[in-house]
C-alpha cells in the first residue's frame, strides 16, 4: 500500500499469527473507501460510504488514537502485506454508559479464512492486557449472523438489546476471566 508522503509512518499495534494491525493513515484510503462502499460488506450498516465520507471514517480514527490510544486499525495480511480489513477497540456510549467495544470488518474477497474471529479475539485480549479492561462489548444488528458467530466465538455472549443510532442492536459481552470473581 502506497503512503501518502505527508503521512507519518503507521503505528504497528498488535500481530496475530496471521495478521498485522496497524494505525490507519492518509494512505489507506483507496482501500479503505473501496471496502466501505461494498454493498455486501456494508449490507448491516445504514448505508454504503462515499470516498469523503471513509477520508472522514479514518480521521475519526486518527482523531481516536489522538485521544484515547487506540481506534479501528487497518488489518494486514502478516505474508502478503495485503490490507484485508480493520478491526480494534473504540470507546462508546451505550444505554448512557462509556464502555470499550470491539469492532471488525472484512473486506469481502477476504471472508471466510477466519480472519476477523482472529482480529477480534486479539482485540479483546488487547482491551484486556494493555487497558486493563474487566470487560468489551459489541454491538451487533441481530440479523448478522456472521459477526454473531464471530462474537460467540470468542466467547461473547448476548447480555440485552438496544436501540444504538436508531438501529436495533444485540449488546453482547465477554469478561476477563482473570478478572472474574469466583464465589
Amino acid at each position: 500500500m502506497i503512503l501518502d508522503k505527508l503521512d507519518p509512518p503507521p503505528r504497528t499495534v498488535l500481530e496475530t499469527e496471521r495478521l498485522v494491525l496497524r494505525e490507519l493513515v492518509a494512505g489507506d484510503l483507496d482501500f479503505v473507501a473501496t471496502m466501505l462502499a461494498d454493498p455486501q460488506v456494508m449490507r448491516f450498516f445504514p448505508k454504503r460510504l462515499s470516498r469523503d465520507e471513509s477520508a472522514s471514517w479514518i480521521r475519526r480514527q486518527q482523531d481516536r488514537y489522538a485521544s484515547h490510544g487506540h481506534g479501528f486499525w487497518l488489518t494486514l495480511d502478516r505474508a502478503s502485506g495485503e490490507p484485508v480489513g480493520q478491526a480494534g477497540v473504540i470507546r462508546t456510549e451505550v444505554d448512557g454508559r462509556e464502555q470499550p467495544a470491539l469492532g471488525y470488518i472484512m473486506h469481502r474477497p477476504f471472508w471466510r479464512r477466519g480472519f476477523a474471529s482472529e482480529v477480534a479475539a486479539a482485540s479483546r485480549d488487547w482491551a484486556f492486557d494493555r487497558l486493563g479492561e474487566p470487560q468489551v462489548i459489541t454491538l451487533i444488528r441481530p440479523e448478522n449472523l456472521p459477526s454473531l458467530g464471530v462474537a460467540r466465538k470468542i466467547g461473547m455472549r448476548i447480555e440485552r438489546r438496544t436501540l444504538y443510532f436508531g438501529y436495533e442492536h444485540l449488546v453482547l459481552a465477554t469478561s476477563d476471566p482473570r478478572r472474574v470473581v469466583r464465589p
